[in-house]
């Protein structure tokens, strides 16, 4: 008999994601103009999203190795979505500036809840075999998020622009709807793993496992985290084509046309990734990113620049879903949560850093220059990975 490769519990955690993403993703055009308007200077606004971002990264090791401690994922996945739903109407409910902070941590903190045990329980439910279509459909109808958020809120701006508290109260409802989709999902037994000393369950758990992790895991890491410590926000893509001199509507178009072709080509990547193999697709993937960004730093046509963004979604299909698939095959079954949240913690932590580099290497150098180094660099991590495990033999079942 067939075994069912997308089982129900992919199917909820997958459309969990959906609705969490359009409501995050509705609110990600208006954000920073809606800070402005409540009187946040870029100054305030850069702080606001760095500290929220180091929380969601300090987060995910510390919840990811909590899961795998106590056995449990669910618990994690139901409290990081229901953090996420109710943080998006409290942005709308006072407008100072410590509220603000705590309503954007709270959304963040959720996410740093979550990530770990979400990604433990999809490996859970697939065997190695199959983790890569199995990792990609899931980011699949995540990204379709991504599509159907910025579109409704596009939609509802036209009709009544710039009354952004109404969108952020909007956005509530599909996180609502995800938390009810996670009361679906049925979790499998497992037994507590109390091999961890309780003092090193902090938040600072993210070094501690890279200490004591697997060789085959730190050699990976390496690299990923080079690749993540130059690659930098997506925003910096979309100021290049304002650069050029394209509409902000023009913008945001290329934007939801990219979100579309990660949506789309995510699935069928990771079948992909299960016959040739995780590592070679993830290789291409980051050479395709190479092309993109030097594409970027020449091209100031607006049809070449649909064209690239249509790579730059091939691109994160074959990373993003494919990377998580790939760690969860060279760690232990017992230490999954732990040893995703740990890559996604540090991963969060070196985009803020490559984020201020960019910043910086575009005001001393200007665009061309800082798309260029970025490209070179992600030629060496892809000479690097070369080198790194494809899988390791597990100490335990996997």
């Amino acid at each position: 008999m067939k075994t069912k490769i997308i089982t129900r519990t992919i199917w909820v955690l997958s459309l969990v994601s959906l609705f969490t993403d359009v409501a995050s993703e509705m609110l990600y055009p208006v954000m920073p103009v809606f800070l402005r308007s409540i009187g946040f200077s870029f100054v305030l606004i850069g702080v606001l999203e760095g500290f929220a971002e180091a929380v969601a990264g300090l987060s995910k090791g510390y919840f990811g190795k909590k899961s795998d401690v106590t056995g449990k994922r669910l618990p994690f996945v139901q409290l990081g979505y229901a953090l996420s739903a109710i943080s998006k109407p409290m942005m709308a409910v006072f407008i100072y500036p410590l509220w603000i902070f705590f309503a954007r941590t709270i959304d963040r903190l959720g996410k740093g809840i979550r990530t770990g045990a979400r990604d433990a329980m999809l490996s859970d439910e697939c065997l190695k075999e199959n983790k890569g279509k199995v990792f990609g459909f899931h980011r699949s109808m995540d990204t379709m998020g991504a599509v159907l958020g910025p579109a409704i809120a596009l939609l509802y701006l036209y009709y009544y622009p710039a009354n952004y508290k109404t969108l952020f109260i909007i956005a509530f409802f599909p996180g609502a709807i995800a938390i009810l989709f996670t009361l679906f999902i049925k979790e499998k037994k497992r037994q507590p793993n109390k091999e961890v000393p309780k003092e090193k369950r902090n938040f600072l758990v993210i070094f501690s496992y890279w200490k004591n992790s697997p060789k085959e895991y730190k050699r990976l890491l390496t690299g990923l985290l080079l690749f993540a410590a130059f690659n930098s926000s997506d925003v910096f893509l979309l100021l290049r084509m304002k650069e050029s001199g394209l509409a902000d509507t023009a913008v945001i178009g290329v934007y939801i046309f990219y979100n579309l072709a990660f949506a789309l080509l995510a699935y069928p990547v990771g079948i992909l990734a299960d016959k040739l193999g995780l590592k070679k697709v993830f290789l291409a993937g980051l050479f395709v990113f190479a092309i993109v960004y030097s594409g970027f730093a020449v091209n100031n046509n607006f049809v070449i620049f649909f064209v690239l963004f249509f790579l730059y979604g091939l691109y994160a299909a074959a990373t993003e879903g494919i990377s998580k698939a790939w760690i969860s095959n060279i760690v232990n079954k017992d230490e999954t949560a732990t040893a995703i949240g740990t890559y996604s913690g540090l991963q969060s932590i070196c985009t803020l850093l490559a984020s201020s580099l960019t910043g910086f290497l575009w005001f001393r150098f200007g665009s061309v220059t800082t798309f260029t180094i970025t490209a070179s660099v992600t030629l060496l991590v892809i000479l690097y990975l070369v080198q790194a495990p494809s899988k390791s033999p597990p100490i335990g079942e996997t």
